[in-house]
């Protein structure tokens, strides 16, 4: 193969600038409002034959694309993606979310702030029943901000409540963004591995990233419980508890609600988890088993006919199909990237940090951090990580812990202002009164929380590492 810039004297400072100029011409793509998927390979092939006729670009490349996007095709952990989403959008339809607030609420309704537990017991229930961010914010936006207005709860802390609790579905499994992170992770991993010689390289799947999020995520609900029941105690007017003339049901007849309601959505989520945490399902088979269990639910409530199968249906192939020409997009974005050196670029600078593997991290994170303002998870998940993640994991990372990482750093920006994605998911549904500033207030509280409990696990990895490890000895 001919060496980048042979064919021009001059041209070797351009290849060593193209890999950064194709990186930004996406994110200006992007942020001009082109589909993502079109931006990523579109800018991509562009800058492929403006390389090649300057010499500094080896189309040879480009012969591997039939290849990786078969492989995209029978990847057989990427099935699990449209039976989550079914699963998810399905269990939407089903109103499960409209059950469950109105019963927590009136459970904890005698407590200060017990809306605000409400809707964060209700949002890890459904992140661990659809994993869809987008879906759960707009769903407790319309169903629980009404409810925590007339009740009196500042807006701020309600808004903040509610984005923050919607973000759970990145984090807590089955999170389609694990599921798409996992599959990255593990093939950067073993390319790591072969770039340092092992050529017969550990393995880390989807089920290991699953089980190393639990507790992660179970520590970001204790910790929104925590404050919440700090400022209801510090600010009693801020969320105040619901009078007993205005609580449906109370004694027998709440907790009878209180199964009948909690149950079903419960039982799914132990058999799609457990099946996974026992090993006796891989995750696309347990997604299977949650897509079924979906639809005997939505059965079991009358909410299951053929128009809301249309529906479900025509939504999951619609968001299944965006998510799978996205990965293509990407596919032909990294061949290119490639082919101009960018991963060697990378290296050397990731590499040359001061700080060594803690400076790469760091830097790596505050970009991710930046990037969420105005890229998708997946995208980022598709186009970023295959970038970095070989790098990182070179230097001696826990693939693991590094997913989780990824994850709940990729969380935070999503509630970030000005550009946070779950902000201008409520804002799109919150009423007129509820004011954007009281929405960046509210989240801001959260945000601290969950930048606390990356530095706890940067301390700590073995918060991530040890359940997997117990469990399957990875």
């Amino acid at each position: 193969m001919m060496m980048l810039g042979a064919c021009h004297p001059g041209t070797p400072a351009l290849s060593e600038w193209m890999p950064l100029l194709l990186f930004l011409a996406v994110i200006l793509t992007l942020m001009l409002g082109y589909p993502v998927a079109l931006s990523l390979g579109g800018t991509a092939l562009a800058f492929a034959l403006i390389g090649g006729l300057f010499g500094v670009f080896e189309p040879v490349f480009l012969e591997a694309l039939p290849n990786r996007i078969f492989g995209i095709m029978t990847n057989e952990t990427l099935i699990a993606v449209p039976l989550f989403v079914f699963m998810g959008v399905m269990l939407e339809r089903s109103r499960v979310a409209e059950s469950l607030l109105e019963t927590m609420a009136m459970l904890f309704g005698p407590l200060r702030g017990g809306l605000g537990l409400s809707v964060t017991l209700v949002g890890m229930l459904l992140a661990a029943s659809t994993g869809i961010v987008g879906a759960t914010v707009v769903t407790m936006g319309l169903l629980s901000l009404p409810v925590m207005m007339r009740r009196n709860y500042s807006p701020s802390l309600a808004a903040g409540t509610i984005c923050a609790s919607g973000t759970l579905g990145q984090i807590i499994p089955p999170s389609i963004v694990l599921v798409l992170l996992g599959d990255v992770i593990s093939s950067a991993y073993q390319q790591a591995q072969l770039d340092q010689g092992v050529w017969s390289p550990d393995t880390v799947s989807v089920g290991d990233l699953f089980v190393g999020a639990l507790i992660p995520g179970l520590m970001l609900v204790a910790f929104y419980m925590l404050y919440i029941i700090g400022v209801a105690v510090l600010r009693p007017a801020a969320a105040p508890a619901i009078p007993r003339e205005e609580r449906a049901l109370s004694g027998v007849a709440l907790l009878v609600r209180v199964l009948a309601v909690l149950v079903p959505p419960l039982v799914l989520v132990v058999a799609v988890l457990g099946s996974i945490l026992a090993g006796m399902a891989t995750p696309t088979e347990a997604a299977a088993v949650g897509a079924l269990g979906a639809m005997v639910l939505a059965a079991t409530r009358g909410r299951l006919n053929l128009g809301i199968l249309n529906q479900v249906v025509q939504q999951t192939a619609l968001m299944t199909s965006m998510v799978f020409l996205i990965f293509i997009g990407a596919t032909i974005f990294s061949l290119v990237f490639r082919g101009f050196g960018g991963d060697d670029v990378v290296s050397a600078f990731l590499t040359e940090l001061p700080g060594g593997v803690v400076g790469a991290v760091a830097l790596v994170m505050l970009v991710l951090f930046l990037l969420g303002f105005i890229l998708d998870f997946i995208e980022i998940t598709f186009v970023v990580v295959p970038i970095v993640g070989p790098i990182l994991l070179a230097m001696g990372l826990d693939p693991i812990w590094l997913g989780v990482m990824i994850a709940i750093n990729l969380q935070t920006s999503f509630l970030t202002p000005p550009f946070g994605f779950s902000l201008f998911y409520l804002r799109g549904v919150a009423p007129p009164e509820i004011k954007t500033s009281a929405i960046y207030r509210g989240v801001i509280p959260f945000i601290l929380i969950q930048l606390c409990v990356l530095v706890i696990l940067a301390v700590w990895p073995a918060l991530v590492t040890w359940l997997p490890r117990t469990l399957y000895g990875s």
